[in-house]
């Protein structure tokens, strides 16, 4: 640590007269910053395109209600099985435009620079209500919708339908919706199935209470990320040369000689309809409390088949409203991002038989498109009372797929008894006496 002396400041620059800011007017023709020569992270950051709104609203709904190509009836449902919507007054079928197509969402991934948003994945403006009201068209009365939960409602006097349809600018209404494919009695039978292989060990109150018919289907909010990214990852790897044991009977230990090189990658890579939860509570995996990370594993969704935002195909589901915007998943898409990189140039480093050590990695992502999209699921939750508010267990369908995967509350000692059935701990058990008593 050393002291040096700094030079006397400079004495205030005049507001007026000679060498005064006022005094030199700006040059005639002066041309712009050449942002070549300047550092690449400024210049990155200045010719960064400004976030970038794809229009996806319906702009065929002046009245902002979605109507039967046919009839014009707003009395459409969404046809089980199936991706078409069905109207209940002439029976006219038809389906959604697909958003891969009609927007262009799988094309020019490695082209993407900066943040480009469809028109739902914009920022959720503070003052966006979650109960809407209509008037109705028909009678004139006054209906209201709880966003919260639903997008879709039916006047109780003239049984008009009213649905969320507009991509209002407040970010609340998404792009795109994946319709249900597997219907309720096919998800009820997978969620029956998966409990009954698990019913030996399953809590008692849960096997009293299991009443699969009560499962729910629910859209749940997703972003749907396409995204153009570098990286560099560097660390150590490992080749074994010899395995040799030394000492004897208890004491014996194995040891390992390796030749240690430092292993450094680099790899560009795009990645296309990347899901990222964008509810906080569906987000939150604290396993301690939830089992939301459940529906991770029935993952992936057939994203590329959703059609254009239309609530109508939520008619008869519930849905969850998305609460996080763009930047505050900015961090869980460059864990997975980096996850990804990792994968891509596991390949190259199979000789290092005793595998690589990353102990620097660095991610630059050039760009990305973010697109709100409702995902379909079937769901049937159970909560466990316990401590610190007790433990929400769920049993999750895909709701395209049929995929099923979920958590079942047990009894710890039918656990201890299976265990000991097979006489792994039984045998543990006998070789303590047995040292006790010799």
């Amino acid at each position: 640590m050393s002291d040096q002396k700094l030079p006397p400041p400079l004495p205030p620059r005049p507001v007026d007269g000679p060498g005064s800011p006022r005094d030199v007017p700006p040059l005639p023709g002066m041309h712009p910053i050449d942002t070549a020569r300047l550092p690449d992270a400024i210049r990155e950051e200045l010719e960064a395109p400004d976030p970038v709104a794809i229009d996806t609203s319906s702009a065929e709904l002046t009245d902002g209600l979605n109507r039967c190509p046919k009839c014009g009836s707003t009395d459409i449902r969404h046809k089980p099985g199936t991706d078409l919507l069905v109207c209940l007054y002439c029976r006219n079928e038809w389906e959604g435009e697909r958003v891969e197509e009609l927007f262009g969402f799988g094309e020019g991934i490695d082209r993407l620079k900066g943040t480009v948003r469809a028109s739902g994945a914009r920022d959720i403006a503070a003052d966006a209500a979650v109960l809407m009201t209509f008037k109705c068209s028909g009678c004139g009365a006054e209906v209201t919708v709880n966003t919260e939960s639903a997008m879709t409602a039916r006047c109780h006097w003239c049984r008009h339908v009213f649905g969320v349809n507009e991509q209002v600018p407040n970010g609340a209404v998404p792009d795109a919706v994946l319709p249900f494919r597997i219907k309720k009695d096919d998800a009820v039978a997978r969620i029956r199935q998966f409990v009954d292989k698990r019913r030996l060990f399953a809590l008692k109150e849960f096997k009293e209470q299991f009443t699969p018919e009560n499962v729910v289907g629910v859209y749940l909010p997703y972003m749907i990320v396409d995204g153009n990214a570098s990286a560099a990852v560097a660390g150590k790897g490992e080749i074994k040369t010899r395995e040799y044991t030394r000492g004897s009977d208890n004491n014996k230990k194995t040891y390992y000689d390796a030749d240690i090189y430092q292993v450094e990658r680099q790899i560009d890579f795009t990645v296309d309809d990347l899901p990222l939860e964008s509810s906080t509570e569906r987000g939150n995996l604290d396993t301690r409390v939830n089992t939301n990370n459940i529906i991770n594993t029935i993952l992936p969704f057939d994203t590329k088949n959703a059609v254009k935002w239309n609530a109508s195909y939520l008619s008869g589901f519930t849905s969850e409203k998305r609460n996080s915007n763009v930047d505050q998943l900015q961090p869980r898409l460059e864990d997975q991002l980096l996850s990804i990189a990792r994968a891509q140039v596991e390949a190259s480093t199979r000789r290092y038989d005793r595998g690589v050590r990353w102990e620097q990695e660095q991610l630059d992502v050039h760009g990305t498109r973010w697109v709100s999209m409702y995902l379909p699921v079937w769901l049937y939750s159970y909560h466990q009372p316990g401590s610190n508010g007790g433990m929400l267990h769920y049993i999750a369908v895909n709701g395209r797929t049929g995929e099923t995967m979920g958590s079942v509350p047990v009894q710890q000692w039918k656990l201890l008894l299976a265990a000991l059935t097979t006489g792994t701990i039984i045998e543990g058990i006998a070789i303590a006496i047995l040292a006790g008593t010799s």
